[in-house]
């Protein structure tokens, strides 16, 4: 049985999808249509978590994008798209932003989205420290992009994977504007512009177009 990759549309879970590209590692691919805005019940009774991205792999099934990508990356992908131990600090780089994705900028992200469902005061104090701390790491970001032409250095590694989508994607649940951020703006037209983020996209979310721009999508929340 190959590697199956549950994705539910318009999520994180693009990322296992886009991985798998890059790797061009075979896999069958199951799509999800959200019901209304979470996942539908044929995927949430695949695993305790109740939400994707979810593989199956012979008689593994595994949820949480992090680990997904790293099982993939350990047990597929003989070093590729990865910065081998060897290389000292490149290696420590590599990590920090492998785990930046879901530590600090998801977060950050997904925190902003929260408040704004609750519709708080524009005063709020806690709402406005939470904005505060997803600009912090857009501007972490913006810096590393700089110097860097990708976040491990001269090399796309998983990191990338694993960080864009907080950036392109779950914008359309939680805008905001990349304008003060240039160097993450050229950055996201490099990723677009790759194939296998290409393909990924059109395979996951057929007739979506990337938000890749510097100005915020219109929400679909």
């Amino acid at each position: 049985m190959p590697l199956t990759i549950h994705h539910l549309s318009r999520s994180q879970s693009e990322r296992i999808i886009w991985l798998c590209e890059e790797l061009a590692l075979p896999y069958d691919l199951k799509v999800y249509a959200r019901s209304p805005l979470l996942a539908p019940p044929e995927l949430k009774a695949l695993h305790p978590l109740e939400t994707a991205p979810i593989i199956t792999d012979e008689e593994i099934t595994l949820a949480e994008s992090g680990a997904i990508a790293e099982y993939i990356l350990t047990k597929y992908a003989h070093g590729r798209l990865q910065i081998p131990p060897s290389e000292g600090k490149k290696y420590a780089e590599y990590l920090y932003w492998l785990h930046f994705a879901n530590g600090t900028l998801q977060l950050s992200v997904s925190r902003t989205m929260y408040f704004r469902v609750a519709k708080l005061p524009a005063d709020n104090s806690v709402e406005n420290m939470v904005i505060a701390r997803r600009e912090h790491a857009l501007k972490l970001l913006d810096e590393r992009l700089r110097e860097n032409e990708w976040l491990a250095g001269e090399v796309f590694t998983a990191a990338d994977v694993m960080n864009v989508v907080s950036l392109t994607t779950l914008r359309i649940f939680v805008p905001y504007s990349l304008e003060a951020y240039p160097n993450i703006v050229k950055y996201l037209q490099r990723i677009g512009a790759r194939e296998g983020y290409k393909r990924a996209m059109e395979k996951g979310d057929p007739g979506f177009k990337p938000i890749l721009g510097a100005e915020a999508p219109e929400s679909v929340m």
